[in-house]
C-alpha cells in the first residue's frame, strides 16, 4: 500500500500540472478581459497606460504559459495570489470556506452512503419485494433528477410552504454567530438534497452487488451449513456485495464536487463551491485556478482511498498493479 500511494503521488504531479496549464489556456482563448471586469465602468475612460499597469498588477501580462509558470513558482512556496472578486487572498478564502465545504460534503456523502447500503440491502434481501418495488423505482427517479431542480423543489415545499427549515445561508437574517442548532437547521435541506443526488448510486451498486452475492457458491455454503439468513446475508453476501461500491467511492468524488457547485449556488451556503462559481462569472483567474487544483486533487484523493478500501476488503487484491 505504501507503494501504491507512493507513485499515486508521483503520477499526481504531471496531472496536476496539465490540469493548472488548462485553465491558464482557456482563460488565454476567453473573449473577457480580466482587466476590463476588474476595472468595471472605469475601464472605459482610462488610458492605455493605466490598464496596463493594472494588468501587471494583475499578473495578466504575457502568453498563458508564462502567466502559468509565475503562478506555479508562487504556489510552490505557498503563494496562491490575490482574489479579485472577493478582495481577499485566495488562501484565505480557502481557509475561511473550506470547513464549510467539507461539514456540507461530508455529511452528505455519509448520509448518502449509509442509506445506500441500508436501503439496497433491504431490496436485495427480496428482490421483487415491497422495499425492492418501492425504493428502485425512487432511486433511478433521483439519479435522473437535477441537483438543482431537487434543490428548488425542497426549498419551496419545506422552507416556503411548511416553514420548517431556513430557505438557505448559514445563519439567520440579523445572526452573525453561528451555533450548533442554527447549523444543523441551515444544514439539513442542502446535505439532504445533495445526498439525494449521490444515494441512487449507491443504492443500486449495493442491490446489484447483493443480490449476486446471494447465489455465490459461498453464501450456499454457509446456508448448508444451517447458518441464519441474517449471518448470511451481512456476514457473507454483504462483504462481497459492498466491493463494487467501494470503488463507486473514488468514482462519486466528482459528481459531489459538481453537485456542490449547484446545492451551495441554490442554497446560498458559503464553501468554496459557490466561491468557485463567483470566480468564474467574475474572471477570478487566480482564484480559479486554485479552486481548480483544489478540485483536482479531491478527485485524486477519492481514486487514491477507494483502491486503498477495496485492497483492505479484497487481500488478494495485487497493490503493484494498480
Amino acid at each position: 500500500m505504501a507503494r501504491l500511494v507512493l507513485r499515486r503521488l508521483l503520477a499526481a504531479v504531471p496531472v496536476l500540472a496539465a490540469v493548472t496549464l488548462g485553465v491558464f489556456a482557456v482563460a488565454a482563448a476567453s473573449p473577457f478581459d480580466p482587466v476590463n471586469a476588474y476595472a468595471g465602468g472605469d475601464a472605459v475612460g482610462a488610458s492605455q497606460q493605466t490598464l496596463d499597469q493594472l494588468r501587471e498588477n494583475l499578473a495578466v501580462g504575457g502568453t498563458f504559459v508564462e502567466q502559468w509558470w509565475t503562478w506555479l513558482r508562487s504556489v510552490a512556496v505557498g503563494e496562491f495570489g490575490h482574489s479579485q472578486s472577493l478582495r481577499q487572498p485566495v488562501s484565505q478564502v480557502i481557509a475561511e470556506r473550506m470547513v464549510w465545504s467539507l461539514v456540507l460534503c461530508g455529511t452528505a456523502f455519509v448520509l448518502a452512503l449509509v442509506l445506500g447500503v441500508v436501503l439496497g440491502v433491504l431490496a436485495a434481501r427480496r428482490p421483487g419485494g415491497a422495499v425492492d418495488r418501492c425504493v428502485t423505482p425512487v432511486a433511478y427517479l433521483l439519479e435522473a433528477a437535477p441537483p438543482f431542480w431537487t434543490g428548488l423543489l425542497f426549498m419551496w415545499l419545506f422552507a416556503v410552504q411548511w416553514g420548517v427549515l431556513p430557505a438557505g445561508g448559514l445563519t439567520a437574517p440579523g445572526e452573525d454567530t453561528v451555533t450548533a442548532s442554527g447549523l444543523l437547521r441551515h444544514l439539513a435541506l442542502p446535505a439532504l438534497v445533495l445526498a439525494l443526488s449521490q444515494l441512487p448510486w449507491f443504492l443500486l451498486y449495493t442491490r446489484q452487488g447483493v443480490a449476486d452475492a446471494l447465489h455465490e457458491d459461498p453464501v450456499r455454503a454457509a446456508r448448508a451449513r444451517g447458518l441464519g439468513e441474517r449471518t448470511v446475508l451481512l456476514g457473507h453476501a454483504l462483504r462481497s456485495g459492498l466491493l463494487p461500491v467501494l470503488t463507486l467511492i473514488g468514482t462519486r468524488v466528482p459528481e459531489l464536487i459538481t453537485g456542490a457547485l449547484l446545492i451551495e449556488t441554490v442554497f446560498s451556503w458559503p464553501g468554496i463551491a459557490s466561491a468557485t462559481v463567483r470566480s468564474a462569472t467574475a474572471l477570478d483567474f487566480p482564484l480559479l485556478a486554485a479552486l481548480t487544483l483544489l478540485g483536482a486533487l479531491a478527485v485524486l484523493a477519492g481514486n487514491l482511498l477507494a483502491d486503498l478500501l477495496y485492497g483492505l476488503a479484497d487481500p488478494r487484491v495485487d497493490h503493484d498493479r494498480m
